[in-house]
């Protein structure tokens, strides 16, 4: 098997040139910590050819044989150059800022010419270090609110952590840690998401022109890597904020062999809470705290292997105990994820990475009242792996190519009930299990100087098996009934093909205009009752009667760089097209899942978006930041809500306007702000009301014809730094030295909604008086929950 494959790629290469070429290979790796870069950039100027570094660090880059001065460009550092003599095949490991400093102006997104040049079109790459020193909620750093700031990008609700990617549900979004999905990015109710910023190292959000190597979702990708660890020596960083403290502690396995990376964060809400609430409170006994831990490992097993053992988990814990004793409740729910990985070196222009994953998503509610006893739980499971190839023929063409594997099993409800001795019956738990594979290739390459084409197929299937028990819903002349289905039987089968292409051309004046589609398949769905996103929605698969999501998404794009790339600026449109989406009938509810099947509580439509996003981002310099307004529309349509007529999503926006900017003042202070503004959220709210009985009734209008007022806020933060270095006198010289110190610190302070914004985060509606009396009132009125809130952590490093 090797041997075939190297023998046919090889035989690509000798027909790609008709002159002799050398290849030149390596990783390329941090002299501080030994941790690979990503995106770092290989360049040769008296050629013009050049490539990037892989998500692992490695590069290949193909050329005529000769001697050649080589440049090393990676952000936030300055350019080294390297004379190589290739004379032959050459593997060249390169560790940056060996032998140079930091420079000021830091890249944000590393080069700067890459948002015109690239193929990339929707795609933004975000730096932790720069996430870091924006202005932070409860001084807690968070990659998705960061990601939120973004044209395209809409947040739920106020403080909330779900993420809408143009006019796509939370559902739609493809979220990686390392190569494994994560399903819940969220703690406290979507205020916090699941991402430690210690243990983060590269954050990347796709929300157009997704390439051929991903699938699963219609929307988007957001892929978080992980710090791999100090290669290099053993170090501790961390924090203590006002609700929750962190540290990591990293180190080498084997000095430049192996390194590990440990993170921890603990929030102690609880122990707030049970000091500030008195025991008289209807609070008093209840609690509420979530942790998390990230694990990471790596080793080189030589120069053409190594492995990487990555994990995570995190848990929210809320529990409310009535002070009477007569009730109480408990909800955990909380992610677990697991990632091994094996890079490969075939030879110095294919690459092969191997991953094995594993999921788990589980949520859990549980309650106690007179001897009753009440629990519910849901949750997903995967089992993956997958196989990716990377190819270099030559500087014109990247290909890729791999397969993809997922056994789910999920589980939308399982109910117990008890009281006393007595166990009710609440049905079998539901368990569905499903099959999804994908086999896909693509090519990224240059026609000419001025066209450069991604392209790309998809092939995926899904398969729904048993065991499974199908409940069939009879009418008035047929009762109900059901199927069972044996274990593997198989009971729908599903398959389809989805092209993927993005393009640019560069114009003569350095600029170029970008394009994509895409057409997906989505085998996995959510439902959801709430305005928000929350732990109690539900997570389903594609079945015989719910199909799968199927979307297309076509974009256009102006990229131009000014001023020596200190500005990079774009204009985006875009059109998304919805299929086989799913809601929860009229009147259905969650509970009513015991003895019945979810998919028959549902319906099911379709949606559409459109909108244009424009971009302008401050890449250098002192001040960096970016400015990014969105207009859009977002519809659905089901034959069974709101009379088949088309109404507006519940996340539709008009307008989202988002001011991002951070100043360093010296090598001390860093200041830096963040205003948004967008347009309210849609609810359905009642036209007219009547009284039938004794009871208060209402006549609602069309789904979603109401808006809630518009949400605008302003965020600050300032950061002042210990010293960085310390000034001791060299033993050898008797002069004056600048030395590095070991520890460093920071004092991160924030205000978050400075001018005390009262901000819906939903509405309801409320009754006054007395209808006989003739007082009686009718009001709608808001909930609000976040004012004005200052914070202030403590960082640490050494």
């Amino acid at each position: 098997m090797y041997r075939l494959i190297t023998c046919a790629f090889a035989l690509i290469s000798f027909f790609s040139f008709s002159q002799q070429n050398c290849t030149l290979s390596g990783y390329i790796t941090n002299a501080s910590d030994g941790e690979t870069i990503i995106d770092a950039k290989v360049f040769i100027p008296s050629i013009s050819k050049g490539v990037l570094t892989n998500t692992y660090g490695f590069y290949s880059l193909t050329v005529p044989c000769g001697t050649y001065q080589v440049e090393f460009r990676i952000g936030g550092m300055e350019t080294e150059t390297r004379e190589i003599v290739l004379d032959g095949d050459v593997q060249f490991d390169f560790e940056a800022g060996s032998n140079v400093q930091e420079v000021d102006e830091v890249v944000v997104n590393g080069e700067a010419s890459d948002n015109t040049k690239s193929t990339k079109i929707g795609q933004i790459e975000l730096d932790i270090e720069e996430i870091k020193k924006l202005p932070a909620f409860l001084g807690e750093v968070d990659v998705v609110k960061t990601i939120q700031l973004l044209p395209g990008v809409s947040s739920a609700s106020e403080g909330g952590q779900g993420f809408y990617v143009r006019g796509g549900g939370p559902d739609q979004n493809l979220v990686l840690l390392d190569e494994a999905v994560v399903y819940n990015a969220a703690h406290l109710f979507g205020f916090f998401s699941v991402f430690n910023s210690d243990a983060v190292k590269s954050v990347n959000l796709i929300k157009g022109g997704m390439p051929a190597n991903f699938g699963g979702r219609m929307s988007s990708v957001l892929e978080v890597n992980m710090n791999e660890g100090n290669y290099k020596r053993l170090s501790v960083k961390g924090g203590l904020g006002v609700i929750s403290s962190r540290v990591t502690v990293e180190g080498p396995l084997k000095k430049d062999k192996g390194s590990f990376m440990v993170s921890g964060r603990r929030t102690y809400i609880d122990v707030i809470m049970k000091a500030a609430i008195s025991d008289t409170s209807p609070f008093a006994g209840s609690s509420y705290y979530f942790y998390d831990l990230n694990l990471k490992m790596n080793y080189k097993l030589g120069k053409k292997d190594r492995i990487y053992l990555s994990g995570y988990y995190g848990k929210d814990e809320f529990v409310f105990n009535d002070p009477s004793g007569d009730f109480n409740a408990t909800m955990p729910w909380g992610n677990g994820i697991a990632a091994l990985r094996w890079n490969h070196l075939f030879s110095n222009k294919l690459f092969m990475n191997v991953t094995g994953t594993f999921t788990d998503y589980l949520f859990s509610f549980g309650s106690e009242q007179d001897e009753f006893r009440f629990k519910l739980k849901s949750g997903i499971r995967d089992l993956g792996g997958k196989v990716d190839f990377t190819y270099f023929p030559n500087p014109r063409h990247k290909i890729k190519f791999g397969t993809h594997y997922t056994f789910h099993t999920f589980t939308p409800t399982s109910v117990s009930a008890s009281q006393e001795d007595v166990v009710f019956d609440t049905g079998l738990a539901q368990q569905l299990k499903s099959h999804e594979t994908a086999a896909y290739i693509l090519d990224e390459f240059d026609l000419n100087e001025q066209w450069r084409f991604n392209v790309g197929l998809r092939y995926s299937t899904f398969s729904h098996v048993g065991p499974f028990t199908r409940y069939v819903k009879g009418d008035i002349s047929t009762p109900d009934s059901t199927i069972e289905y044996q274990k593997g039987d198989l009971i729908k089968f599903y398959q389809g093909l989805e092209p993927r292409l993005s393009m640019r051309y560069m114009l003569p004046d350095n600029s170029s205009i970008k394009a994509g589609y895409s057409y997906n398949y989505q085998y996995v769905h959510l439902t959801s009752l709430s305005a928000v996103s929350l732990p109690t929605d539900i997570w389903f698969p594609t079945t015989n009667i719910a199909k799968p999501q199927i979307g297309w998404q076509g974009s256009i794009g102006y990229f131009k760089n000014l001023k020596e790339n200190r500005y990079e600026t774009s204009v985006e449109v875009y059109y998304k097209d919805m299929r086989n989406l799913i809601e929860y009938k009229e009147g259905a509810l969650p509970s009513d899942n015991v003895n019945d099947n979810t998919d028959n509580l549902l319906t099911f439509g379709r949606g559409w978006s459109y909108g244009a996003e424009f971009f302008v981002k401050k890449a250098l310099g002192k001040l960096t930041g970016w400015v990014g307004y969105t207009w859009s529309k977002t519809e659905r349509v089901f034959e069974d809500l709101n009379n088949g007529e088309p109404f507006a999503a519940k996340y539709d926006r008009r307008h989202d306007l988002s001011i991002v900017a951070s100043y360093e003042l010296n090598d001390r202070w860093t200041f830096s702000s963040s205003f948004i503004y967008a347009t309210g959220n849609t609810l359905t709210l009642p036209t007219s009301w009547y009284i039938q009985g004794q009871d208060l009734l209402f006549n609602y209008g069309q789904r979603n014809s109401t808006r809630m007022s518009p949400y605008h806020r302003l965020d600050i933060s300032a950061i002042w730094y210990s010293k960085a270095y310390k000034e001791q006198e060299d033993p050898t010289t008797g002069e004056t030295i600048k030395v590095k110190k070991r520890f460093k610190s920071n004092w991160a302070f924030s205000v978050y909604n400075v001018y005390n914004r009262a901000n819906p985060y939903f509405l309801y509606v409320d009754n006054d008086g007395d209808f006989l009396q003739g007082d009686f009132e009718i009001s709608v009125k808001q909930v609000t929950l976040f004012p004005i809130i200052p914070s202030v952590t403590w960082n640490f490093e050494f």
